[in-house]
């Protein structure tokens, strides 16, 4: 019984077995007849590897070949996330290697760079780039301990000049995921390093080249056995730009070394920016805003100490530490002051109410109509000459009551203030040239609003007096003392609405002297200026000279574009233009800066003391410099506006500057060779 039993089973295993074979027999035959290149390719592309070679960016030049942006080989510290089999041993591990170099990298911070990636783990994981040599040693010392951690060689940008026009380059950075979402293709990844600012964002794709790859055969444990194939990286286009490299240091030096002195008188005075252009075709020369910015600290994350410097008080602005994030040319506006004149003295030209020469103004110290403006100084009887040479703001108070508001407008509106002017740098304002419509705009808001929160405190008060009546009879009158109150309010209202929505003869006055409601920006100032020189052809200002290929070849060369031609007469134009040359010659407040040139290179120009218009600022005593000027008067070639805030005078501020720009432009003065000797002196070297 025992034995038949026992064979039966051995039969039924027997069976069992038979048919497991067969089964393997069965998908063995599948896989190497029927599925044989399927398993053949998946195991070839287990054992190759992928690895990027990133692409050089682009060069950036000024406009004779020196450099301004170029690339150098860095040492990059990732994580390879696939490798990390014990994930926070090797993060701690890293962490603690990290400390003598990067303090500020934390644990937190590591797997924060990996939750940002979780949804690209097959991609390296950047935690550092241009790490030091010692580091990439140490790092290779602990090898055994932090397996998926990678050091790799490669290309990142670099900024031999250091700060030298930091916001016309801008920075790059590290790519954010709306920048990922947004970019087409297949282009950038994860741990892209991107253009956020300056040239480098406004010429991106030009800029940046085309990553290659190397395909490596690995054994088993993921070592390189040999390279199988390798597709070169394409490097990215070069640019050339505008910038004169000695204007740019000249324009830069001066400009420190102006607000250093300042802030002796001034400690405000901290803040700085000038735009020099050339009147023919509007290529910028120079463009400085200080305090400067370095494009290098951005490559990798901000320490507290660069961010503070940059970001201070939280983005408020605060004059005393201001932040050198923004680029004051372009993302500021200021009021321009005096430096607004020759546009009210071209309204009052244009609208044939005045003659230049003949018609004389007699200005005793204010303005004879409310609410008396003062002037600066007595000036007694001027012409528009004399007026512009001495900035009298009777004179162009009067021009502006002649001329009247729409004109002035008018007139401001054909030489591009108020409007931006399109140059090719993004984060540029369009400033504000205000017209009866816009003070209407904004005044209805505001006064809507302060009226809309006293109605509901009054509505408020008289809940709670009525609530707590102590009969009808007190009710009543309290309802008869709520109508009443609210119907002074009502009328009130009336009053304010219709004064303050309502463009005012004061306010033309106003702005016919450069304040009240007026703000651009400096490169605004420096294009009216140019068109004024050119003889009234409106240019768009432009910094980018041409692209090229990594081999030579010329891409695209960018030439001079014509925005329009003013429809001020030319001989309005050419008298503004003797008006202020006189500026710079005896009697003129900017006599003092321009003396000594040469008398074949002339200098016009109109100084400027800005009220702040700032909460908290003393409107007697705070005032913004603010500087406007073009040269050879006979034959201009180049113009020039600054502003120095809290500078006082544009004379003794930005007038400083444009002085020293244009001494090295036209040779007459050597300023970067007087540096050089000045250091040599210093140093004993």
């Amino acid at each position: 019984m025992k034995h038949n039993e026992l064979k039966r089973k051995m039969k039924i295993y027997s069976y069992i077995i038979i048919g497991l074979l067969a089964i393997l027999c069965l998908r063995l035959t599948d896989i190497q007849l029927l599925k044989n290149d399927v398993y053949q390719t998946q195991a070839k592309d287990n054992r190759i590897r992928l690895v990027a070679i990133k692409a050089p960016r682009g060069e950036i030049y000024a406009r004779d070949g020196e450099v301004f942006a170029a690339n150098e080989l860095v040492y990059t510290l990732s994580l390879t996330f696939l490798g990390l089999s014990k994930q926070d041993q090797v993060v701690e591990k890293l962490v603690e290697v990290l400390d003598d170099y990067y303090p500020e990298v934390t644990a937190k911070y590591i797997d924060e760079k990996i939750e940002l990636q979780k949804y690209r783990l097959f991609e390296p994981i950047i935690i550092m780039r241009d790490i030091p040599w010692e580091l990439v040693v140490k790092l290779e010392e602990n090898r055994q301990e932090l397996p998926g951690v990678a050091i790799r060689v490669e290309p990142l940008r670099y900024y031999p000049n250091e700060s030298l026009a930091g916001h016309v380059l801008g920075y790059i950075h590290s790519i954010n995921q709306q920048e990922l979402s947004d970019a087409s293709g297949d282009k950038y990844n994860i741990n892209s390093l991107i253009g956020k600012t300056g040239i480098e964002k406004q010429y991106e794709q030009e800029l940046r080249g085309k990553d290659g790859a190397r395909r490596v055969e690995v054994d088993a444990k993921g070592r390189p056995v040999r390279e199988l194939v390798t597709m070169e990286s394409k490097p990215g286009n070069n640019i050339y730009l505008t910038l004169d490299m000695n204007l740019q240091k000249v324009l830069e030096n001066s400009m420190e070394e102006t607000l250093k002195n300042l802030q002796q008188r001034y400690p405000k005075a901290k803040v700085g920016s000038a735009v020099v252009l050339n009147v023919k075709t509007g290529e910028v020369l120079a463009m400085y805003s200080s305090p400067s910015m370095y494009p290098d600290d951005w490559k990798g994350e901000l320490g507290t100490d660069r961010a503070s410097y940059y970001y201070p008080q939280g983005n408020q602005y605060d004059p005393m530490s201001p932040g050198a994030e923004t680029n004051r040319a372009i993302q500021v506006s200021y009021p321009p002051g005096s430096t607004f004149k020759p546009i009210t003295g071209m309204a009052a030209l244009e609208k044939g109410e005045v003659d230049s020469l003949t018609d004389l103004v007699t200005c005793k110290g204010s303005y004879w109509i409310a609410p008396y403006i003062k002037c600066w100084s007595v000036h007694g009887n001027v012409n528009y000459y004399a007026a512009m040479a001495g900035s009298c703001n009777v004179y162009f108070q009067e021009m502006g009551r002649r001329a009247g508001k729409e004109e002035i407008i008018r007139v401001a509106a054909e030489f591009g203030l108020g409007q931006k002017t399109g140059i090719d740098i993004p984060g540029e304002i369009s400033g504000q040239l205000p017209t009866p419509a816009w003070k209407k705009e904004v005044n209805a808001a505001l006064i809507n609003r302060k009226y809309e929160q006293l109605r509901e405190q009054l509505d408020d008060k008289y809940r709670i007096l009525l609530k707590n009546a102590k009969d009808e009879k007190e009710r009543g009158s309290l309802e008869k003392q709520e109508k009443s109150e609210k119907a002074r309010l009502e009328a009130q209202y009336k009053i304010d609405y219709n004064f303050d929505t309502t463009w005012q003869p004061f306010d033309t006055f106003n702005m016919s002297i450069g304040q009240g409601y007026n703000e651009f920006t400096v490169l605004q100032l420096t294009n009216y200026c140019a068109t004024i020189a050119n003889g009234g052809y409106l240019m768009q200002p432009y910094i980018a000279k041409k692209i090229v290929s990594d081999n030579g070849r010329l891409i695209k060369e960018f030439k001079p574009q014509v925005i329009r031609e003013t429809k001020v007469a030319p001989e309005t134009i050419a008298e503004t233009k003797r008006a202020m040359l006189a500026v710079t010659q005896p009697k003129g407040t900017a006599h003092f800066l321009f003396y000594q040139f040469p008398p074949e290179i002339q200098v016009a120009a109109k100084t400027g003391t800005a009220e702040t218009g700032r909460a908290g600022d003393n409107s007697m005593k705070e005032f913004h410099g603010v500087f406007i000027a073009f040269a050879p008067f006979d034959d201009p070639e180049i113009a020039f506006a600054g502003v120095v805030e809290y500078g006082y005078s544009g004379g003794e501020s930005a007038g400083i500057v444009c002085r020293d720009v244009f001494e090295q432009y036209f040779g007459i003065k050597d300023h970067l060779a007087e540096e050089d000797k000045n250091m040599v002196n210093t140093t004993g070297e």
